[in-house]
């Protein structure tokens, strides 16, 4: 066979004054970059349906008041704000099947 070229990029690290030569794929390259959680962002954790939703757009809430229930795996998982704020936006209504990491609710 001729030499084959591969989408593997070759770097080197150096640990403890070790020098280690590591290969990077392609789809290693191109992996999405982590970007931290939005916390004004309220998400589900689990697939599920929306039962009720107890508050409304522009709505001032306190910390630990009901925001909505979720129900997933014949559970009801009633979801609470974490901190006092205004609600900025509600992407969800009652019945509706939401999926994992959806986003349910939007603080200001």
């Amino acid at each position: 066979m001729e030499n084959e070229q591969h989408d593997i990029d070759i770097k080197t690290l150096w640990v403890d004054e070790v020098n280690y030569q590591t290969t990077l794929t392609k789809k290693y390259l191109n992996r999405k970059p982590y970007t931290p959680p939005n916390l004004k962002e309220i998400k589900a954790f689990i697939p599920g349906t929306i039962k009720e939703v107890f508050v409304k757009r522009k709505a001032k809430v306190k910390a630990n008041d009901k925001l909505l229930i979720l129900e997933a795996m014949k559970m009801n998982n009633l979801l609470r704000a974490p901190f006092d704020g205004t609600i900025k936006a509600i992407y969800i209504k009652e019945g509706q099947i939401v999926s994992k990491n959806f986003v349910l609710i939007e603080f200001a």
